[in-house]
């Protein structure tokens, strides 16, 4: 297992599918995950989804592990004001983070410092660390407020990752949507996949 845990958050925009295989693919690639979920992002989840989330941290981390099969201490959950998780400051910070999807009024505090949630202070973190920053913004159509808060983020650093799923790859269903955007963050992370194949490569026949 790799010792560099990835932080993945959560948010209230629709989209929970996105961030649950993600969450899903990370655990099976071994790699530690710092997960942080929004109250809004627990409703969502539950609307979208047949996951029925406990509400506190450490019953949503037992739930989550169980659900994917990850291996004992590969998953810690954090509350949205658990000050004490090492996300919270720079010595903590992690390799990388995402949020996966992200809402606008998260983007928004992010691009402000607000720092007002665990989620949006562990995104001032890593950008003022200088480590690297995912947002999978879910959200149409932008408005200018919208795309002026990506363009100041995209200017730091951060990689501005919509959910918006080619068509290449001939999907047959909602899955293989999903699956065409944690493909493209799981690039980005440098994680090896077999999801999507890379353009120009064909896909084996088994």
């Amino acid at each position: 297992m790799h010792d560099q845990p990835i932080s993945l958050a959560m948010t209230g925009a629709s989209g929970a599918q996105y961030g649950l295989r993600l969450l899903e693919m990370l655990l099976k690639a071994e790699r530690r995950v710092y997960l942080m979920l929004s109250k809004p992002a627990q409703l969502v989840i539950g609307t979208e989804t047949d996951f029925k989330l406990p509400s506190r941290a450490a019953e949503i981390e037992t739930f989550l592990t169980q659900r994917f099969r990850a291996t004992t201490d590969q998953l810690r959950v954090f509350a949205p004001e658990q000050w004490s998780a090492p996300v919270a400051s720079g010595s903590g910070a992690v390799h990388a983070m995402v949020i996966c999807p992200c809402s606008m009024a998260t983007l928004s505090a992010v691009a402000a410092g607000a720092s007002r949630s665990l989620i949006e202070r562990a995104a001032d973190v890593m950008i003022k660390e200088q480590r690297q920053l995912i947002l999978v913004p879910r959200e149409t159509p932008f408005s200018a407020i919208h795309l002026e808060n990506m363009l100041k983020l995209a200017h730091l650093g951060v990689t501005i990752l919509p959910a918006n799923p080619g068509f290449y790859h001939q999907p047959k269903n909602v899955t293989d949507l999903v699956d065409f955007v944690v493909a493209r963050v799981l690039d980005h992370l440098g994680i090896a996949h077999t999801l999507i194949a890379a353009w120009g490569v064909e896909e084996s026949v088994e």
